[in-house]
């Protein structure tokens, strides 16, 4: 008996596979490992020289740390998870939902518009609101005024 204790012979000998077709999947195995090595090692440098070359917080540098990381998302899906072995009507079922949600999360970067562009525009603020603080800042600093000139009066007295 194996050190398991059942009948089962060593579950490497059990596999309907050639060395051949080993040898293909560590072969697979070894190249996913250096594609996201080497993506991590560019998001890493880019990231560790952004700030000394004035990039940080660019739209460009943002679409470019988005796109390799949807880009290592997909490796994962389609590698790790074996989706590039599947039936094809199983993958449209896996990448039609993600592609959506991916495609809805820019149209609100887009339409929302609060992460582009010039600093006041990151702040969208009801032209209401603004009014009415203006009121109320206005109405405070002539009721403060007229607080501290009573107050001066008492202290002549």
């Amino acid at each position: 008996m194996s050190e398991f204790n059942d009948d089962y012979p060593a579950y490497e000998f059990m596999s309907q596979h050639s060395e051949e077709d080993g040898k293909k999947a560590r072969r697979t195995l070894w190249n996913v490992f250096w594609v996201m090595l080497i993506i991590t090692l560019v998001e890493l440098v880019i990231g560790f020289m952004a700030p000394g070359q004035g990039w940080s917080g660019t739209t460009w540098l943002k679409f470019f740390f988005i796109t390799l990381t949807i880009a290592k998302a997909a490796a994962i899906v389609w590698w790790f998870m074996h989706l590039g072995h599947e039936v094809s009507y199983f993958k449209y079922v896996i990448l039609i939902p993600y592609t959506l949600l991916i495609g809805y999360a820019i149209f609100i970067l887009l339409v929302e518009g609060t992460y582009f562009g010039k600093p006041e525009n990151h702040t969208r603020v009801e032209s209401t609101f603004v009014q009415q603080k203006k009121n109320l800042e206005a109405a405070h600093g002539a009721h403060g005024a007229s607080h501290t000139e009573a107050h001066a009066e008492e202290a002549h007295h």
